[in-house]
């Protein structure tokens, strides 16, 4: 039976999204009590050993510790991250964990192109869930939402993107990332002239 549902949440990620079930569909509101890892935990703790990618803008302090428990979960089959240029430097200071998680996950599980998505993929055998919402990894109280579903037409885009994205090396240049995230296929040049010389926002 397929389960729809909006709810206003102010309790933990268990809580709102409860059990993971064929054909979900769920959109929460939640007042930040809970981030995109307590979620992608969850959803392993409930399907069981998974596959899974995570789309992510900048990897903060917080997210490092995350991105750890991550790695150490023994119920993931395979993992793909992917990262925002976020300036090189911002970038390079990861380094670490970039490297170390190429060397658990392979070449293939790091990609670096221009994002500020915040996307979960988890699939195995019985389930494709996919996680969607204006959160990052960090605890942040504020007005945050989601939506989960499993199954359908939107998890098999996220899969075809993520799969066209090529692997760049970590210290790619912006150039690199924007025509890897092809970009610069959604505008005409007449339409970008006008932001010439304007000052991009500061991240």
């Amino acid at each position: 039976m397929k389960r729809k549902q909006a709810v206003e949440s102010f309790r933990s990620a268990a809580e709102c999204i409860g059990p993971i079930e064929p054909e979900m569909s769920l959109f929460a509101l939640t007042r930040g009590q809970f981030s995109m890892i307590d979620m992608i935990l969850h959803t392993l703790d409930q399907i069981g050993p998974s596959h899974v990618s995570v789309w992510t803008w900048v990897i903060a302090d917080y997210e490092v510790d995350s991105i750890h428990s991550l790695m150490v979960r023994n119920e993931l089959l395979s993992a793909t991250l992917i990262v925002d240029t976020s300036g090189n430097e911002k970038l390079m200071s990861r380094l670490p964990i970039l490297e170390t998680w190429r060397a658990t996950f392979g070449e293939q599980s790091l990609k670096i192109c221009k994002n500020h998505a915040k996307i979960a993929r988890i699939w195995n055998d019985r389930f494709r869930v996919l996680i969607r919402g204006s959160m990052n990894f960090n605890f942040n109280p504020r007005f945050e939402q989601l939506d989960i579903t499993e199954g359908g037409p939107d998890f098999d885009l996220i899969e075809r993107v993520e799969e066209e994205l090529p692997v760049l090396p970590i210290n790619c240049s912006r150039a690199e990332a924007g025509k890897a995230s092809q970009v610069g296929q959604a505008f005409e040049n007449s339409q970008l002239k006008m932001f010439d010389g304007i000052k991009v926002w500061a991240k």
